[in-house]
């Protein structure tokens, strides 16, 4: 099996494209919905978390409110790597047991969509890294109209990621994304059929 590492900054249209690899033929696991899942009730990732950050981010539901969780490692830099600390290898070990079962059904081709693929070190799981890219005005742009972003918080979030030029040092394919719908397609298609080419070697 081909693992796949599909990284890129916000509003990069990582996610489209991880959609479009699906159509295609490849198996997607969405490492945000991993994370969703990392610290559900009951885990030992959710007692880890709830006993670092306190009961109080603990919702009526029984389950950790991620805004209460947010509000107390957004600004401050060693609470969220404390956080990170304990739900990234968390995430890692699902990923990996994933990973796994996708080997065993016989899958040929798997795609980790993670914004953090680089940042939580989780590229020894992939074979190749695929980059989304978009230049930071573009960015700003689908901030803006997308999530309705001021332009002083899309700024934030940009500067708060890393740039494209430190992703491009761990990328093996780099699918720029400034353009259409059309044009990005036709950027898959062609990254598709140089991997399916790969494989079948």
């Amino acid at each position: 099996m081909r693992v796949i590492g599909l990284t890129g900054g916000i509003a990069s249209g990582k996610s489209l494209v991880s959609e479009q690899l699906a159509e295609r033929g490849a198996v997607v696991i969405d490492a945000d919905k991993v994370g969703h899942s990392a610290y559900l009730k009951g885990t030992d990732t959710f007692h880890k978390v709830v006993e670092a950050f306190g009961e109080d981010i603990v919702g009526a539901d029984g389950e950790v409110d991620r805004k209460a969780l947010g509000s107390k490692v957004f600004a401050d830099p060693e609470a969220r790597r404390k956080l990170e600390s304990i739900v990234w290898p968390a995430m890692r070990g699902m990923m990996e047991n994933q990973l796994d079962a996708l080997r065993a059904d016989g899958t040929e081709i798997a795609v980790l969509e993670a914004a953090l693929l680089i940042e939580a070190d989780w590229i020894p799981l992939t074979d190749e890294v695929w980059l989304v890219t978009v230049s930071p005005e573009t960015a700003r742009q689908r901030l803006f109209e997308r999530n309705g972003l001021s332009a002083e918080d899309a700024e934030a979030r940009i500067r708060a990621q890393l740039t494209n030029e430190k992703r491009r040092a761990y990328a093996g394919l780099v699918i720029e994304n400034d353009g259409t719908l059309d044009e990005l397609s036709a950027a898959v298609d062609n990254a598709w059929s140089k991997l399916r080419n790969g494989t079948s070697d």
